[in-house]
């Protein structure tokens, strides 16, 4: 079994809740995904952080953190969707690296990884600073349509989420 199956079958048994199989899963997968995070192949790379998500593998968070910052977009692209997927139930996922996610969705240079980051801001706490970003991005006339649309889109998302707190 590859990497990428194994994360398919920890996806599989996340959805259905097999918590002590997945547990194994994990167990028998950490020494590869570790040194799959560390390869010099941007794919590898991208695979393991793609698959920490799928595993469900929140004691991972801070490998998440190193692919936000790796110079492959596939890889950064990859650690954005496990970071979206980790922390639709635990915002604390988002907040915990809030000030990256700011100025990957600000100043990125692969528009599709901007757009990864703006989709992650929409699990974390409604902050002020984060909405503020975000219309400011819906706004931005030279931003590409599609992010400007998905950010106005969530800021208007967590403006909601922040008065429904009140």
């Amino acid at each position: 079994m590859t990497l990428a199956e194994a994360a398919a079958r920890a996806d599989e048994l996340a959805g259905s809740g097999a918590v002590q199989e997945l547990a194994r899963l994990r167990a028998e997968w950490d020494d590869e995904l570790e040194a799959s995070a560390r390869s010099s192949d941007f794919r590898e790379r991208a695979l393991a952080f793609r698959s920490v998500g799928m595993f469900r593998w929140r004691a991972k968070e801070q490998l998440l953190r190193r692919g936000l910052e790796d110079d492959s977009p596939a890889a950064r692209g990859s650690a954005l969707l496990s970071l979206e997927l980790l922390s639709r139930d635990h915002p604390s996922t988002v907040n915990s690296v809030r000030p990256l996610l700011h100025r990957i969705a600000t100043s990125d240079g692969n528009a599709a990884v901007r757009r990864l980051a703006v989709l992650a801001l929409k699990n974390g706490s409604p902050q002020r600073e984060t909405i503020g970003l975000l219309e400011g991005i819906g706004a931005d006339d030279d931003a590409e349509s599609e992010l400007r649309q998905a950010a106005a889109r969530i800021a208007q998302q967590l403006r909601r989420k922040q008065q429904a707190r009140r």
